[in-house]
């Protein structure tokens, strides 16, 4: 298995990818490294570090990060594991001037330097004033906040700048949304497969018959940019909402973002490994708003999305199955991820 298994051409030519990038576990290996640690990754909720001291600690593909609002109220991003004997210093959230390490108690400022490290004398050529905790890249927009490992690259806005311009034009209120509820689903699928899924609304009139019947499925539509997507899904006229939509956007690799009437749900797709997903759903509204209904229909959703990846993933296995053509009309969003895939793992 190589990169030169698969060429991309037009839409009107393509195929999708061959089956052994699902299948091979050092592909993923390989993803890991050239994109998802080089890449924006969703890791957190601004709310959790809106107060000077305040830190979470999170994780970017097996790398461990905490994310902390220093006593300037500055962002930060930093690594989470000790420059004495790599035991991780911060565990959940919580609030304070310093982080200390449960293992000897070296103790670090939340800008990282090192403040404290008990019983070094002798060591010859240690200096704590020298040893600072790597940083990492941090960025909030609205409710969320996203960390990446690369110092190199845009920023999260300038990756997707359409995005945050389009939401307000539309008038959702994503500044005064307020997180509502977290629900994760495991997927016995390569992450791609949950990604081509979501990048197509062709699979809509047979797996999700419900959301089917709320959407105008002839006017639903994917527009390709640098490094996003958007899906324009119309609500149906006939049940009284003339005009409205709902904005589903893509933030390549693994970020979604979908905007309904007065509410956020964003997941990020986290492969466990070459044949395991795990998806995160976290939704947002506002304070008056009642997000039951909202959230008990997107679970069903997930189920039906869910069961037809994990189909997916078993028919890759067939010794029969290398891979496919694409639906002109309804896939352009799946080959925009497939050349941007490519794109990034030949670098």
């Amino acid at each position: 298995m190589t990169l030169s298994d698969y060429e991309p051409t037009t839409l009107a030519k393509a195929t999708t990818l061959p089956s052994s990038w699902y299948l091979d576990p050092e592909f993923l290996e390989r993803e890991r490294e050239r994109i998802f640690h080089r890449s924006w990754q969703w890791v957190g909720r601004a709310e959790d570090v809106s107060r000077a001291g305040d830190y979470f600690a999170a994780e970017v593909q097996g790398e461990p990060i905490v994310v902390a609002r220093d006593l300037d109220s500055e962002l930060l991003g930093l690594s989470n594991v000790c420059r004495h004997r790599a035991a991780l210093i911060a565990e959940g959230r919580g609030s304070g001037k310093l982080l200390q390490c449960p293992y000897h108690g070296w103790t670090y400022g939340l800008d990282g330097k090192l403040r404290r490290a008990p019983e070094m004398e002798g060591a010859e050529d240690f200096d704590v004033e020298n040893v600072c905790l790597p940083k990492v890249r941090v960025e909030e927009w609205a409710p969320l906040v996203f960390a990446k490992l690369s110092s190199s690259g845009p920023s999260f806005r300038e990756t997707a700048p359409a995005i945050a311009e389009e939401v307000e034009r539309a008038g959702f209120p994503i500044e005064r949304m307020r997180f509502r509820e977290r629900r994760e689903y495991l997927v016995e699928a390569n992450w791609k497969v949950y990604v081509d899924n979501y990048l197509e609304g062709y699979h809509i009139p047979m797996i999700h018959p419900a959301l089917y019947r709320e959407l105008d499925y002839e006017k639903y539509r994917v527009e390709a940019y640098r490094y996003h997507a958007a899906q324009i899904a119309p609500l149906r006229a006939s049940r009284g909402r003339e005009g409205a939509e709902v904005l589903y956007y893509w933030v390549f690799p693994n970020l979604m973002l979908n905007f309904y009437p007065g509410s956020l749900q964003a997941n990020a797709v986290i492969p466990l490994d070459h044949e395991r997903t795990l998806t995160v759903f976290e939704w947002y509204g506002l304070e008056s708003q009642d997000l039951s209904r909202s959230i008990a229909f997107s679970h069903q959703v997930q189920l039906e999305d869910v069961a037809i990846s994990n189909s997916v993933q078993k028919g890759l296995r067939s010794h029969s199955y290398d891979r496919g053509r694409l639906s002109v009309r309804r896939e352009n969003g799946v080959h925009f991820f497939h050349g941007l895939l490519t794109e990034s793992l030949a670098r």
